[in-house]
């Protein structure tokens, strides 16, 4: 076997410990040796934005980081950030804006989304538009996932979201 290294990182809230091969990303190690599923693998070259998930509450392409870099780090992936309710809001904005389809792209939307609310709060669209501009959605165009970001924006300002165009 190659070298392999072992790495113990905090992962949704839990302690993990696990062997590794140096050449492994992130993603992957996420992937196939603790289950979470959320992050996908797109174009594996950190353009889509479909492996995004957080490092010590920042967002990386899981597919250009790896699991070795992640070493003493906290780790968030959708799954831990929907069961920790901080993205409740606009998860049900991305429902209700129809900003979804077959969902691979979501969970990185949703985790970059998440960041521009807590960076920029009072963020215009057009800088909603630029933020989320490196991530890819094939199915339902930008204009539905704009909104719900918008809307949820809006609602965490206290403005009122329903029909307001920005």
């Amino acid at each position: 076997m190659a070298d392999v290294r072992t790495i113990a990182l905090s992962v949704n809230g839990q302690a993990v410990r696990r062997p590794v091969q140096p050449r492994q990303h992130l993603v992957d190690f996420l992937r196939d040796a603790l289950g979470l599923k959320g992050s996908h693998l797109g174009c594996e070259h950190g353009v889509c934005g479909a492996c995004t998930v957080e490092v010590d509450g920042r967002i990386v392409r899981g597919c250009l980081t790896l699991a070795v870099q992640a070493d003493g780090r906290r780790v968030r992936t959708i799954e831990g950030v929907s069961q920790d309710g901080d993205v409740t809001d606009l998860q049900e904005a991305f429902v209700r804006r129809n900003a979804l389809q077959c969902g691979f792209c979501t969970p990185g939307m949703v985790l970059a989304a998440k960041e521009l609310l807590e960076t920029k709060p009072d963020a215009t669209r057009a800088e909603v538009r630029e933020w989320m501009g490196g991530n890819y959605c094939r199915c339902t165009g930008y204009h539905a996932i704009v909104d719900a970001i918008c809307d949820t924006l809006d609602a965490r300002a206290g403005r009122a979201a329903a029909g307001a165009v920005r």
